[in-house]
């Protein structure tokens, strides 16, 4: 890896020899009387450092070198293992069995019975002989011997296992060396393989078993499945139903330890057996049925008893049933799990276990095999186990349950296993195979129940969002199905597919409209029959919910939406409010609930909807939340009554909710005071509400399954939620209008109160002191009251708090087991039915948490109101407040229920840390103040209780908060609490609390920041140094990941104390204390939990960012840390090799002389393919930063088959950024070198086969449908194909093609290529990337053709965007074979055949805009001249602009397509309009134009005319419909909400304006006469053939009132513009036609009018190019000429007002000069060395401008202008660069003008050296 290794390193103050030599230096001799004369601390430091370095010399060794030196390195080896002192740790132990396995595998392997027996010898010896670390050192060896050449010793496999496996006796008390020996077992079975002895194989069996089940450390227990699981894999000794059956039992045993690495091993290992017993043909008697429901079933044994219905043979002796081999069918195996995980008496920790053997099975079966049964998995998931009554009783094991099928489905399969035609045909089995069946269609198919409904529609909008527009081939099944489940009577079903439905109207909007009108039409015909009893109630709320969540998506998808629904869902809503006072109580609440949801999913219209109806909404919500009467008022109302009025107000706060939620904006003061009264009414309601004690009778509820207490339970949540909202987004001036105090002291005993109300009798008894383990683990979905937001290790970030600040611990396998496993510690599951609003408050993708249970959201509430109202209260309020929560946290009522205690614990450290977050400004809310010293002492008494709570995630959440608290109260207290801390550490020996006090210390230098924390920085390190070598492993985790903080904060100031730290790390590193294989018990399992090797990479990576560039000059601590990372990069654990490639990327960085490159990039190779998520990540990012210093040389370090490599793993992670920059960055660096290779590159991908195995694809597994192209002109497309090209031709039907995504990604890719080619051939004719492309051209015509005619919408827009970029291209280059044709007349066919999809009825706008452009470009190519011989491409553009010409709407369309909205219909518009304008700028170029303009220009002009017009309000009116007013009775929805669409309309406008002016230019050009009378607005307008427009546009009668609509585009677009000087030379070039005489007459000679528009000159002249200064030059020349004060008569000898903008104008020109020759205004300033050809021009251009500007100038003038004009040519002929370009070009033309100006010159003036004082040029600024 690094240089340094190349050499051999230093070791007993000498250097190594040449590796040539036949002996080992003997600098690799370890001197082991040195070593023992070594202090003790230095011994193992010696030792490792000899170690490591041994092992980087040996694998620096070829084969020869081995052999020759064999013998001697494994006597050294042997040495240290026998060495009593110092003791071989984990990492000499693990560099020990590295060069063994290099020996033996790269040397001969003559010496490897003598290793193996001598290894055996140290196990073997007595107890007095060899002690257990000399052992475990041998064990370790020799399991490495046997994994490199173990096939060659079987003969001493037998002896080896009877061995290692009587040592498991001796090891009893030591954790490390009982697990090593079950991992060499395991390394000994795997490499002998089917010739282990049966003898052999059962001992180990018996004993590996016994391990798995019964050991105590979790360590020995994953080693020892992982043992049986080899076993089983190598051998066919234990394939039998009997050996299966003992097996299955020992794991179930292993499934409930409480470590997550133990319950993984052990799935695996059945995993592993039941895949192998996997068949096609598995019978009922090689099959073990599970026990269905019979107690005797806890005690079988074997499978084949009477009692579970399969009939023994008759006959058969017992020994022959228990040796049939197993053999099961896919439902026999998912069967086999499924019995277990539904049993009442599983835990969760077992089903979590169960859950991931699922996951393994379903990965190592065949890809062909899963996908062809996906309908069964998922049958079987949704019905055994969603379905399961054992299940669906239990809320928490529901919600559970959920989650886990769904990783199974979504994150397993969907995302990991099936392909993009493999998730199609998922989501068509899960519409036909479940939701089509509900209702019951067929009597043999039973109806799915409501949970299956829920796990299907799930994993189905999840398929939805990943398949994305590819989803719309079923678009229309899905459809139906989804609005008949919609009817489904549980609630909960409705609220998934409305979840769903949104999900696939986001991914297909073509159906946003017909889904809305299905949902409103059924909607109202239910809401008239809500008096039939027919549970029309129900299905009212489904359709409700349903159209709600398809209006919410009308703002993401504007081209779809539909302006008259949404207002007649608004009309619908409040005429339901109207009349629902008159409707008996169950019906008017039906009524109310369906007008809010209906409001609440307008709210997501966004401001410039909802603004207009705001009154309106004030007045509805003041009559649902009135003042509430007396409470003896309340008394009298009956249960019924209060119910009804509960739920009102319910629903109506959910529309306020979404209201604040989405329209943040409108929250004015007025609106403010407003919503602040209705909630404060609200909050007086449920004060005067009964307390109720009896129990109350179901029939009187309003709402079946909700109680009155439910109802109170789910308003108190709305309203905390909105005051949430209204203090954190409201206006800042009026918060303490809301009664803050009051509010604080709610919130306070809303998540702080010691009495509490469990849920159930389980509940209870969990509550008790003697059966209460952890919050953590309470499985009842209520957790004691605790908050929702904090989730085990993971906080929830607040509202207005960033998505990257919530804490994330180290995770624990991969993200898929992580998550599968950190459930367990959720004690309260959040669900989409807690809460509908949830469905359409979010945008654009899933929200990262579901929301939780109306009690556990009332909870975060009252913390995140508490937060957000606690700051801004006067200090007495919060020391008072704070003292409260001391009292509440002691109270007597706690002590006695431990699981509410730890509840109440959770939930104020969170609203304290909380609360500090807000403090220190981390959210959007006001920050406040707490900097008082009563407060600040109440707040350090507090956290500091929860700094040393046995509960980590307590201790978490207080040291952050202690942080937050220093940072924000100053230095005074933070450094009376550093020492205090460190005080404390030093007499406080428990390990929680000095694990809290370490963490705390680094939390606080974190906040604090280096140069505040800087004079602390002494004292922490030197504690966090001594704790980090604490043998508790809480301890020494918490010290190390604390020091890592505090170097990370202190940056460049803790430089001086790297050298110790990298010490102690290397140390803590190497200890067995401090990993998973000490021998300790409780050590092992908590670094099993928390792994402290994590924390040491981590902060490895920290130092190696303190030291930076300063590597360079530290090469000891350099090479440590190179030691040290690549151990990192050779452990087990991924996250440990994620900080190990950190580490490289920082060295790299920082100094990359010391790594070996092409080392380091096939090591990020390697890692690029790792299943860890994180792994993959880290390698992506450090290949990007390689790349983009130089890609050439990295792809050819990285060698063969990393292009691919890139690509496949683009196409398994679509989602991984660090690929898609790689790939960026590398076409920027070579697109010009290797357009050939990109060519064919991409033309691969786009054709390349996704199977990474060949395989049989299932004949469900069929491609997606394409589009029926009904031409046959494409017949002949593929003939003629080379031998290049057809190896990269599209793959047979039976494979399968890359993602969609990633096939956007690549075409993407080539149109960049395309472009960057294109401008390099504009700027040279005989670039060879040009010519390359050109002879490729058939290529990339065809990868467009196929992208065009795909089933999914991106490909087939950017398909269409590449033909028109070649066609822009190479629509005038001739054919080089035959120069009388042009090179793309080959392709017409197959152009026009690629357009053909784009005007069919289910296309889309987008797609038709590109096609219009695409048709557009290929008339103007010229390769068809001839009017009639265009065909359908000009029919078209023609028939659009007919269509678009008539007024009705409904009649607008392009081709077959129309039905469009009226965004849609302005977009196309837009793009015919853009499209024609196109063919009139070329139609001076191209005179065959004239034929096809003729008879549409008059038609054309107008509408080219009102659309600038329309542009230009849109533009220059932002505040279109501010009024809040309900709209005017007369005035169209157009008009009402023109507001609402744009931002969306302005798009296209101003993708299109330019071309529009440039047409008008153009044809002002051709024929002035027409246009001005289109102009001035004349109602007739005769056109050049005689007839007459069909057009009245009324403009303004100022002659030259429409100069300005195009003046302030044009200037507005110059002044904003993006930096593009392509763009801007397209504006200038606009505006110089746009000031011609004709059109601009005199206006822009007015005053305020030339001032703004020279200083906006004066810009452009000094920031822009050469060829905006040219553009620049001809205007001031132009305006010049065409001046008032030119027209008038030389005859006074005053100089009139007018001349001063002559000047400024010729100014402009010298300016310009100037700055291509800045000697001309300064002689003293350095003249240019060369001009090139383009400032050549711009001289000559600007010279002639200013000779023609100054004819215009009087008499009076002309002189001295003359004399100016003579400076220049003076300075252009004194200016060596201009000598040979410039003036042959310049002075020639203006010969004239110098004579006249030298005479004029010579006779006022005798000297010349300046210019005059008012044309010196100036600058704006």
């Amino acid at each position: 890896m690094s240089r340094s290794r190349k050499s051999l390193p230093e070791v007993n103050g000498t250097h190594g020899t040449s590796s040539t030599e036949n002996k080992a230096p003997k600098a690799f001799e370890l001197d082991v009387k040195k070593l023992h004369s070594l202090p003790s601390e230095q011994q193992d430091l010696y030792l490792l450092t000899y170690t490591l370095s041994l092992e980087s010399y040996v694998c620096s060794l070829g084969h020869e070198d081995i052999c020759s030196q064999q013998s001697q390195f494994t006597k050294e080896l042997l040495q240290i293992v026998h060495l009593p002192a110092p003791v071989p740790t984990r990492v000499i132990r693990n560099s020990l069995g590295r060069c063994f396995s290099y020996i033996l595998s790269h040397g001969d392997r003559k010496p490897l019975y003598e290793s193996i027996n001598q290894l055996v010898a140290v196990i073997s010896a007595g107890k007095n002989e060899k002690e257990l670390h000399n052992r475990h050192a041998a064990v370790y060896c020799l399991g490495e011997v046997y994994r490199a050449a173990g096939d060659s010793a079987v003969i001493l496999s037998t002896v080896t296992c009877s061995s290692l496996l009587r040592l498991v006796k001796t090891a009893q008390n030591h954790v490390g060396l009982r697990a090593a020996i079950y991992r060499a077992i395991e390394k000994v079975a795997g490499s002998v393989e089917g010739s282990l002895d049966e003898s052999t194989a059962k001992d180990i069996w018996k004993n590996a078993r016994g391990a798995a089940a019964g050991d105590k450390a979790a360590l020995v227990q994953t080693n020892a499945c992982r043992c049986l699981e080899q076993v089983v894999k190598s051998t066919s000794h234990f394939d039998s139903a009997v050996e299966y059956e003992t097996l299955k039992a020992t794991v179930w045993k292993t499934f409930e330890s409480p470590i997550a690495p133990a319950r993984r091993a052990a799935a695996s290992c059945l995993a592993t057996i039941l895949v192998k017993a996997y068949s096609t043909s598995a019978s009922d008697q090689c099959s073990p049925k599970p026990k269905k429901s019979k107690k005797s079933g806890k005690n079988q044994i074997t499978p084949f008893e009477d009692e579970d219905g399969v009939p023994s043979r008759p006959g058969s002796p017992a020994a022959k049933r228990a040796s049939v081999k197993l053999e099961l069918s896919l439902a026999d195996i998912l069967n086999q799990l499924a019995s277990h995980y539904v049993r009442s008496s599983t835990s969760n920790r077992a089903r979590a276990a169960v859950t991931h053997c699922y996951i393994k099975i379903l990965k190592r079966l065949s890809t062909s095999l899963v996908q062809a049964s996906y309908g069964q998995i998922a049958g079987h998931l949704l019905s055994e186990l969603l379905g399961s009554a054992s299940v669906s009783y239990d809320r928490y094991r529901l919600l559970l349950t959920r989650k886990y099928v769904q990783k199974i489905l979504v994150d397993c399969l969907g995302s990991q296993i099936l392909a993009e035609s493999g998730r199609l045909n998922a989501a068509k089995a899960l519409v036909n195979n479940v939701l089509k069946n509900y209702p019951q269609v067929v009597k043999e198919i039973s109806e799915p129940s409501k949970h299956a409904l829920v796990g299907a529609l799930n994993a189905l909008a999840s398929l939805i969002e990943s398949l994305g527009s590819h989803f719309n081939s079923i678009g229309d099944i899905c459809q139906d199905a989804l609005i008949q489940v919609l009817q489904h009577p549980s609630y909960t079903v409705q609220i998934h597919v409305t979840h769903c439905l949104r999900a696939f109207v986001l991914a297909c909007p073509q159906h946003l409209i017909h889904c809305a009108s299905i949902c409103m039409n059924n909607a109202t015909r239910e809401l008239s029959q809500l008096s039939t009893g027919r549970h029309s109630h129900r299905r009212c709320v489904g359709f409700a919910n349903g159209l709600a969540a398809v209006l919410s998506v009308s703002p993401l998808q504007p081209l779809y939406g539909s302006l008259e629904i949404s207002t007649r869902a608004l009309s619908i809503a409040t005429d339901l409010l109207k009349n629902s006072g008159k409707a008996e109580l169950r019906l008017s609440s039906t009524q109310v609930q369906v007008a809010w949801v209906l409001i609440g999913g307008l709210m997501s219209m966004g401001p410039n909807f909802v603004k207009i109806h705001v009154s309106q909404f004030l007045l509805l919500w003041r009559n649902a939340l009135p003042k509430p009467l007396t409470k003896e008022n309340t008394a009298q109302r009956s249960l019924a009554e209060l119910s009804y009025l509960t739920h009102v107000r319910d629903c109506a706060l959910g529309s306020i909710l979404s209201f604040l939620e989405l329209n943040q904006r409108l929250v004015t003061l007025d609106v403010f005071l407003r919503i602040a009264v209705f909630l404060e009414n609200t909050l007086e309601y449920l004060e005067g509400l009964p307390s109720r004690t009896k129990d109350e009778d179901p029939l009187s509820r309003i709402v079946p399954s909700l109680s009155l207490s439910d109802l109170v339970m789910m308003v108190r949540r709305r309203v905390l939620q909105c005051y949430t909202q209204l203090i954190n987004f409201g206006p800042s001036a009026e918060t303490d209008t809301l009664g803050e105090s009051k509010l604080l002291s709610l919130a306070v005993n809303l998540f702080a109160e010691p009495t509490y109300t469990p849920g159930s009798l389980e509940s209870s008894i969990a509550n008790s002191t003697a059966n209460f383990e952890s919050i953590w683990e309470v499985a009842d979905n209520r957790g004691f009251g605790i908050t929702g937001l904090v989730q085990g290790p993971n906080l929830r970030p607040l509202p207005g708090e960033g998505k990257g600040s919530h804490h994330t611990r180290w995770r624990d396998g991969s993200d898929l087991e992580a998550d599968i496993d950190n459930a367990l510690v959720t004690p309260v599951f959040g669900a989409r039915e807690h809460d509908f609003v949830n469905i359409h408050v979010y945008n654009g993708s899933e929200p990262l948490f579901l929301p939780d249970p109306p009690a556990t959201e009332v909870t975060n509430s009252a913390i995140a109101l508490f937060a957000a109202v606690f700051p801004s209260q006067s200090p007495k309020v919060q020391e008072f407040v704070l003292e409260q929560l001391l009292t509440l946290l002691s109270a007597g009522a706690l002590q006695r229920a431990p699981g509410r205690k730890a509840a109440v614990a959770v939930n104020t450290a969170l609203a304290l840390l909380a609360t500090l977050k807000v403090a220190v400004g981390e959210t959007a809310a006001e920050s406040g103040d707490l900097k008082h010293p009563a407060v600040e002492k109440v707040l350090q008494t507090l956290l500091r209780g929860f700094m040393i709570d046995p509960d980590r995630h307590i201790r978490h959440l207080g040291y952050e908060a202690m942080g937050r608290l220093c940072n924000s109260a100053g230095n005074t207290l933070t450094t009376n609490e550093v020492n205090q801390l460190i005080d404390l550490i030093i007499s406080n020996r428990d390990p929680n609390a000095r694990a809290g006090y370490a963490m705390a210390l680094g939390s606080i230098h974190s906040n604090v920041g280096g140069m505040a924390a800087g004079l602390h920085l002494k004292k922490i390190h030197g504690v966090l140094m001594s704790l980090c070598s604490d043998p508790h492993p809480v301890v020494h985790h918490s010290a190390i990941k604390a020091l890592a903080q505090v170097a990370e904060s202190a940056g460049l100031a803790f430089s001086g104390n790297v050298t110790s730290t990298l010490g102690l790390l290397t140390q803590a590193w190497s200890y067995d204390s401090h990993n998973e294989e000490s021998a300790s018990l409780s050590t092992s399992n908590s670094e099993m939990d928390l792994p402290t090797p994590i924390t040491v990479a981590h902060a490895i990576d920290s130092m190696i960012n303190v030291l930076g560039p300063d590597l360079k000059d530290m090469s000891k601590a350099r090479e440590l840390m190179i030691s040290l990372v690549d151990q990192f990069e050779q452990d087990d654990n991924p996250l440990v090799q994620a900080e190990g490639l950190r580490c490289w990327e920082h060295m790299f960085l920082y100094y990359p002389g010391n790594i070996m490159l092409s080392t380091y990039v096939k090591r990020l190779r390697k890692h690029l393919d790792s299943a860890d998520g994180s792994v993959c990540a880290v390698a992506a990012d450090g290949l990007y930063n390689l790349v983009r210093r130089d890609a050439q040389l990295v792809f050819r370090l990285a060698g063969d088959g990393f292009e691919e490599q890139m690509w496949l793993t683009l196409n398994d992670r679509p989602d991984l950024d660090g690929i898609q920059n790689t790939i960026e960055a590398w076409l920027g660096q070579t697109s010009l070198t290797e357009a050939d290779r990109w060519i064919l590159r991409i033309q691969q991908v786009l054709t390349k086969s996704a199977a990474t195995q060949t395989e049989e694809t299932p004949q469900s597994a069929k491609p997606a449908a394409e589009p029926d192209l009904q031409d046959e002109e494409i017949a002949g497309f593929a003939t003629g194909e080379t031998k290049e090209q057809s190896a990269a031709a599209a793959p047979e039907p039976s494979q399968e093609l890359l993602r969609w995504q990633v096939r956007v990604f690549a075409l993407q890719c080539l149109r960049k290529l395309v472009a960057i080619v294109g401008k390099d051939l504009d700027l040279d004719s005989n670039s060879t990337a040009g010519h390359i492309l050109q002879s490729r051209v058939g290529d990339v015509i065809r990868m467009a053709f196929h992208a065009s005619t795909s089933s999914v919408v991106e490909l087939r827009v950017g398909g269409l965007e590449l033909i028109n970029q070649i066609l822009k291209i190479f629509g005038s280059t001739p054919d080089p074979d035959f120069s009388e044709a042009l090179l793309l007349e080959q392709y017409q066919a197959q152009i026009s055949s690629a357009l053909t999809p784009a005007f069919n009825a289910d296309s889309s706008p987008e797609l038709a805009s590109a096609a219009v452009n695409v048709c557009a470009t290929f008339i103007t190519t010229g390769m068809v001249t001839d009017v009639d011989r265009m065909g359908r491409i000009l029919k078209l553009l023609v028939g659009a602009l007919d269509s678009f010409d008539g007024k009705d709407s409904q009649e607008m369309a392009v081709g077959d397509l129309c039905g469009l909205s009226s965004n849609a219909q302005t977009m196309v518009r837009m793009a015919v309009l853009s499209a024609w304008a196109e063919l009139q700028v070329a139609r001076i170029d191209q005179r065959y134009l004239d034929k096809v303009l003729q008879p549409q220009v008059g038609k054309l002009l107008p509408m080219w005319l009102s659309s600038l017009q329309e542009f230009a309000r849109l533009r220059f009116e932002p505040d279109i419909s501010t009024h809040t007013g309900p709209p005017g009775v007369d005035e169209s929805l157009e008009t009402t909400y023109a507001a609402l669409n744009r931002q969306t309309l302005l798009k296209f406008y101003q993708d299109s304006w330019l071309e529009l002016v440039d047409a008008i230019a153009s044809l002002i050009e051709q024929d002035p006469q027409f246009v001005f009378d289109a102009l001035d607005g004349r109602k007739t307008v005769t056109l050049p053939n005689g007839d007459a427009p069909k057009t009245n546009i009324n403009y303004r009668d100022e002659p030259v009132a429409f100069f300005f609509v195009l003046f302030g585009i044009v200037i507005e677009a110059l002044v904003g513009r993006s930096g593009d000087e392509t763009e801007t030379l397209k504006v200038l070039s606009a505006l110089k036609k746009i000031l011609s005489p004709y059109v601009a007459g005199n206006a822009i000679f007015r005053d305020s009018i030339f001032s703004e528009t020279i200083e906006l000159f004066d810009r452009l002249a000094l920031t822009e190019g050469l060829p905006a200064q040219s553009v620049l030059v001809d205007i001031a020349r132009t305006l010049c000429i065409t001046h008032p004060a030119a027209a008038e008569e030389d005859t006074s000898s005053d100089l009139s007002d007018d001349i001063e903008q002559l000047f400024e104008l010729a100014r402009i020109i010298v300016l310009v000069l100037t700055n291509t020759l800045p000697n001309i205004a300064d002689p003293k300033s350095a003249a240019r060395e060369r001009l090139a050809d383009d400032a050549v021009s711009l001289i000559r251009n600007s010279v002639e401008a200013l000779v023609e500007a100054s004819a215009v100038f009087p008499s009076i003038i002309k002189t001295d202008l003359y004399a100016s004009i003579l400076h220049v040519f003076a300075t252009i002929l004194s200016t060596p660069a201009c000598q040979v370009a410039a003036v042959p070009k310049t002075l020639p033309p203006n010969s004239k003008a110098s004579c006249t100006g030298s005479s004029s010159y010579s006779t006022l003036r005798n000297d010349v050296n300046t210019s005059p004082p008012y044309l010196v040029p100036k600058t704006p600024f």
